[in-house]
C-alpha cells in the first residue's frame, strides 16, 4: 500500500459514492417500485387463474427470466434505437429493470398468495364480501407478510445489478470506477473499492431487512 495508492483511494471514494447516492440508489428504488407494481398485477392474474391472461403472465415470466439481464440492456437501449426508438439511458435502465425484477418478484408474490388457506376465501365469501375485498383484505395483506424476506432479497440483488447500467451509459458507481481506472491504471485497489461500497449499501438494505421482519412478526 504505498502512498500514491491511498491518495487515490481517498480521492476517489467520495467519487465513486457521490454517484451511487445520486444514480445506483434512485435507480434501484425507482426500478424496484416498478417491478413490485408489475410483480403484483402478473401474480394477481396468475392466482385468479383467468385463462388467456394466465397464458400472457407466464409467456412474460418465461421470456424474462429465460434470458440475460444485459442482452435486455443492449436490446432496448441498442435495438430499439434501430426502430426508431430512442431511449435515455437511465429510463432505458428503469424499464429494462423493473420488467426483469417485476418477473423474479411475480413467482414470490404468486408463491406468497397461494399460501393463504383456501379456506379464508371461502370465510370471506361467507360474510359477503367481494372477490375484490378479500383479495385485498385478505389474501394481499398475509402474502405480502410471507413475501417480504425474499423480495427484500431481491432488493438487495438489484442494487448490484445496476452495476449492468454501467454497459449502457449510465453514470452509475461501476462507470464512475472505471474512468478512475482509466486515468490511475490502479484497477485492483479501485475495483475492490467500489465492491465495499456496494457492501455498504447491502449491509445497510440487509439491516432494514431485519427491522421489517421483526415488526411484521409482531402483527
Amino acid at each position: 500500500m504505498t502512498e500514491r495508492l491511498m491518495e487515490i483511494l481517498a480521492d476517489s471514494f467520495f467519487k465513486i459514492l457521490v454517484p451511487g447516492l445520486t444514480m445506483t440508489i434512485p435507480l434501484t428504488v425507482i426500478s424496484f417500485s416498478f417491478a413490485l407494481v408489475i410483480a403484483t398485477v402478473t401474480a394477481l392474474v396468475q392466482f385468479a387463474n383467468v385463462r388467456v391472461l394466465r397464458q400472457l403472465a407466464r409467456f412474460y415470466i418465461w421470456v424474462v427470466r429465460g434470458t440475460p439481464l444485459l442482452v435486455q440492456l443492449y436490446v432496448i437501449f441498442y435495438g430499439l434505437p434501430g426502430l426508431g426508438v430512442l431511449i435515455d439511458p437511465f429510463p432505458a435502465a428503469v424499464i429494462v429493470f423493473s420488467i426483469n425484477e417485476g418477473a423474479y418478484c411475480a413467482e414470490t408474490i404468486r408463491a406468497a398468495l397461494e399460501s393463504v388457506p383456501v379456506g379464508q376465501l371461502e370465510a370471506g365469501y361467507c360474510v359477503g364480501m367481494s372477490y375484490l375485498q378479500i383479495i385485498r383484505r385478505i389474501v394481499l395483506p398475509q402474502a405480502m407478510r410471507t413475501a417480504f424476506p425474499p423480495l427484500s432479497n431481491s432488493l438487495i440483488a438489484l442494487v448490484k445489478d445496476t452495476s449492468l447500467a454501467s454497459n449502457i451509459t449510465v453514470l452509475e458507481m461501476l462507470m464512475a470506477t472505471q474512468r478512475i481506472v482509466a486515468r490511475t491504471y490502479e484497477p485492483l485497489a479501485l475495483y475492490i473499492e467500489v465492491g465495499l461500497i456496494y457492501l455498504l449499501f447491502s449491509t445497510v438494505l440487509t439491516k432494514l431487512q431485519r427491522v421489517g421482519e421483526k415488526k411484521l412478526s409482531t402483527y
